[in-house]
């Protein structure tokens, strides 16, 4: 069993639609839970939200002060190089330093990803870090990356998402032997294009994981899939999708149950088990996006992110933190290359044919 980290979370206590205030109560409420906190920004304001709680030295909560916010309208790289002192860096920092166990951030996500490359460095083999989104699904949490951080993708990069999504479920999640599939537009192999079906090429081919194929937008959340790997673009695109989809259908059942007295009724009577829906599906239930491919734990979480939001992101950075899944992240994807290798000459046949097939003059 892997030891336990006894460092505390950085939490980036300035960043977000709701901080300082949701931030702060939301680690307030890991603290009570017995796990220890680090909040980030500017002291006086952070020692102002904490006093508010009766928080003061009664929790494992303590303060680092960092006089700089990184703005949702700032350009990411320009704020890690200007602002020196602001608090997603100085979280990284901390991390870096082995003074936290790893960071979360409702902050500039764009700002996030390009401090944990500045501050903490990718790891040796690793082309493009990528953002997990971890998907509500009928069974299981599937995983999907990239979900935002590199729009355009070579196939080393998809290549290396899977094999790092791979380690992921299995190491923190738990997965036994985690099911990993590309994101296409059909399940036959002729499908896709080009990228899809070299990284689907190179998959076939890795021995130690459970490559099952493409994976199409109706199957993102049955569960039949543990890694879906795909573009930043598609990957955005999707989760966006999935998150209106599910706000629509929320507010379209609200109404359904309002619109007679006996539809409320029964709305009533079903109360406990819509809740439990609502529950599963809720992103806050979630906690975070972690980051994969660099040296160390960081996590992004959603703008909007309340209380409960970041009270269970800190427990998914423990759980990060605690699975020592970092060197494995790093030795899984040093094998892209080879992969991507061995298979040229049949991904570049199978896009061939595909190619020959699509220009065809139709059949008489």
């Amino acid at each position: 069993m892997s030891e336990t980290c006894a460092l505390p979370v950085a939490v980036d206590a300035m960043g977000g639609d709701n901080a300082p205030g949701a931030i702060v109560q939301g680690a307030v409420d890991a603290a009570r839970e017995g796990l220890p906190v680090v909040l980030v920004g500017s002291d006086a304001v952070v020692r102002d939200e904490l006093a508010k709680h009766g928080a003061l030295g009664s929790l494992p909560i303590s303060v680092k002060h960092a006089s700089e916010v990184v703005a949702m309208d700032d350009h990411p790289g320009q704020a890690m190089r200007r602002k020196k002192d602001n608090s997603i860096r100085v979280c990284f920092e901390l991390v870096k330093r082995e003074e936290a166990c790893g960071m979360v951030s409702a902050g500039n996500s764009g700002a996030v990803m390009a401090g944990a490359i500045f501050v903490l460095g990718r790891l040796p083999a690793v082309e493009r870090p990528a953002i997990i989104s971890v998907l509500p699904a009928l069974v299981g949490h599937p995983l999907l990356l990239d979900m935002g951080a590199n729009v355009e993708c070579k196939p080393i990069h998809l290549v290396q998402f899977a094999l790092m999504g791979e380690v992921y479920a299995r190491r923190v999640l738990g997965v036994a032997r985690p099911r990993v599939a590309v994101l296409s537009n059909g399940e036959e192999v002729s499908k896709g294009t080009d990228l899809t079906r070299t990284v689907a090429a190179a998959l076939r081919n890795a021995s130690g994981i459970d490559f099952r194929g493409y994976c199409e937008g109706r199957d993102l959340l049955t569960g039949d899939f543990d890694v879906i790997v795909t573009d930043g673009f598609t990957g955005n695109v999707a989760l966006k999708t999935m998150e209106g989809t599910a706000r629509v259908v929320g507010e379209l059942l609200k109404q359904a149950l309002k619109s007679t007295p006996a539809s409320a009724i029964g709305g009533l009577l079903a109360k406990s088990a819509l809740g439990a829906m609502k529950k599963k599906i809720d992103w806050r239930e979630i906690g975070g996006a972690p980051l994969v491919g660099v040296s160390g734990v960081g996590f992004i979480t959603h703008g909007r992110s309340d209380a409960l939001a970041i009270r269970n992101a800190v427990r998914r950075v423990r759980s990060a933190a605690d699975a020592h899944a970092t060197d494995e992240i790093g030795r899984a994807a040093e094998q892209g290359e080879a992969l991507l290798a061995a298979v040229a000459s049949e991904a570049e046949t199978v896009n061939l044919e595909h190619e020959r097939a699509r220009t065809a003059p139709p059949e008489a």
